[in-house]
């Protein structure tokens, strides 16, 4: 008997070079593509995020069809679309009775686990492949990973160096540095010229998902419109080329910096299409290098680049594979708040919240520095619980998937993980925001006041965050600094603190 196989591609693997499709046979097999709405609910994602992933998993079905493919499509408002990834492929097996399942691993455990028991469930071969549009597998994070102490971003990125060759002569990294950081830490001001990402406008195959999404997903968070997103490998590629082209050279220096009104700044906004599989890391790394040679890039910005990718992309997914499943429930410094409600209205009178929330509702995007340093900073600072602002980020942004955003939220943003992935909490005061972004001058706080009713609640909430974690955080060593400065205010001081975070917190509740 011939081999059939039933390939299932999910909807961040929009690749055709993805390592299941490279096992399959055009005359013989079939792929499955499912809009499932579990997937779309198990956290309330962003309208625009299902726009553009069932647009994007639309156009790519069409693409495998024009090259031969047999696909079945199981649209959201199939009647028979039973709403359950695992229901849908069981009915596929039913219809299709393949010899064998094949699947290129999926980004997340759950679904992991929920495929390791469909040999036994279906009673068929299950193969379930690498994902080699990653750098590092697996279990080559984990053989790294065996018998360190501490598990440091840097050096891994500097083995991924190696591996890759990028931004290498020879053995030595071009410029005699493997990390410029130091470099990309400048406000922006006002008057800069500032590109804006390329916008796509949305086809025939995007309106009807728009409307879908209207019909089916109107409670859910964020405006689907207007939308902006490519949606094929080709759009994703066009707007690869313009970062390069009018922002690239400006991203090291303001990698950082927030202005209001400016939601992007010289940032690439291409995580979602990487993350999805329009685009493919490694080569947008190399074209990144490629402008660096060619001159059009200085290093500061192309080494940056270079390592959010290669470097800390890489390392957050073998973290999140290492520590999962346990990992979701670390919660390093018993923190319990409830997430504050205008995490999803943007209705606050902190200007850098209202900033950094709207833009997030409208646009399904903030940069790094906003997540980390806006929202991220100050859910760690008032001690809400990691796992509500782990499900807000999951749900809010386009390029979130699991594997990615867990460690970023859990390990860097709220510390929860104890120091797994940040050597300290990246906690600060309203200081750090007002250098780093115009916000302040546009809030009803004041950033220059220390305590009371007018000043900037991060300043109050910072030295209270220092105090309530005393146990857990004095000993770290980059901490002891601020520790002695604690130690060294009068007991009136530390009190006005700490009674002006409490009289904020209580009406935050």
């Amino acid at each position: 008997m011939s081999s059939r196989k039933l390939v299932l591609i999910l909807g961040d693997q929009l690749t055709p070079a993805i390592s299941s499709l490279g096992v399959a046979d055009k005359a013989t097999d079939r792929i499955l593509i499912v809009e499932a709405v579990e997937e779309a609910t198990y956290v309330r994602h962003h309208k625009k995020k299902i726009v553009f992933l069932f647009s994007a998993m639309r156009h790519f079905a069409d693409s495998l069809r024009k090259d031969g493919w047999a696909v079945d499509y199981v649209t959201l408002q199939d009647p028979d679309n039973s709403g359950s990834l695992t229901s849908e492929v069981g009915r596929a097996i039913e219809c299709f009775a393949p010899n064998r399942l094949v699947i290129t691993e999926p980004g997340e455990w759950r679904l992991q686990n929920e495929m390791e028991g469909w040999s036994k469930q279906f009673g068929l071969s299950v193969d379930i492949l690498d994902d080699t549009r990653f750098l590092c597998s697996k279990r080559t994070f984990a053989a790294w990973a065996e018998g360190r102490k501490q598990l440091r971003m840097e050096f891994f990125y500097r083995e991924m160096r190696k591996q890759t060759g990028l931004l290498m002569d020879g053995a030595t990294p071009i410029g005699g540095k493997w990390n410029f950081d130091t470099e990309n830490r400048k406000p922006a001001k006002s008057d800069l010229f500032l590109p804006q990402p390329k916008g796509f406008e949305p086809d025939e195959i995007t309106r009807e998902v728009l409307d879908l999404v209207d019909t089916e997903f109107a409670d859910h968070f964020g405006d689907a419109e207007p939308f902006w997103f490519g949606v094929t490998p080709a759009q994703a590629n066009k707007a690869l080329d313009a970062f390069i082209k009018e922002a690239l050279p400006g991203f090291g220096d303001y990698q950082d910096a927030m202005l209001t009104g400016e939601r992007f700044l010289y940032h690439s906004v291409l995580s979602l299409y990487i993350n999805a599989g329009l685009l493919d890391p490694l080569d947008v790394c190399k074209r990144i290098q490629t402008a660096y040679e060619s001159g059009h890039a200085p290093l500061n910005a192309t080494e940056g680049f270079i390592r959010q990718i290669i470097g800390w992309r890489e390392y957050v997914r073998g973290i999140y594979w290492l520590k999962m499943p346990t990992y979701v429930e670390e919660n390093a410094l018993d923190a319990q708040r409830a997430l504050p409600d205008f995490y999803w209205t943007g209705e606050t009178e902190m200007a850098c919240l209202r900033e950094a929330i709207t833009q997030t509702k409208e646009e399904a995007y903030a940069h790094h520095i906003q997540r980390l340093m806006v929202t991220g900073n100050f859910a760690m600072l008032a001690g809400v619980a990691p796992k509500d602002v782990h499900e807000w980020y999951l749900a809010v942004y386009a390029d979130a998937y699991e594997w990615v955003e867990l460690p970023n939220t859990l390990g860097m943003s709220q510390f929860a993980d104890g120091g797994l992935l940040a050597s300290k909490p990246y906690a600060s005061s309203g200081n750090y925001i007002n250098k780093m972004s115009d916000y302040c001058r546009h809030c009803s706080f004041d950033v220059k006041q220390k305590t009371g009713e007018a000043a900037c609640p991060f300043n109050a909430l910072y030295w209270d965050f220092l105090a309530r974690n005393d146990d857990v955080l004095r000993g770290n060593p980059r901490l002891g600094q601020v520790y002695r400065t604690w130690d060294r205010m009068d007991l009136a001081k530390q009190k006005s603190y700490r009674e002006s975070a409490k009289a904020f917190l209580e009406k935050l509740s």
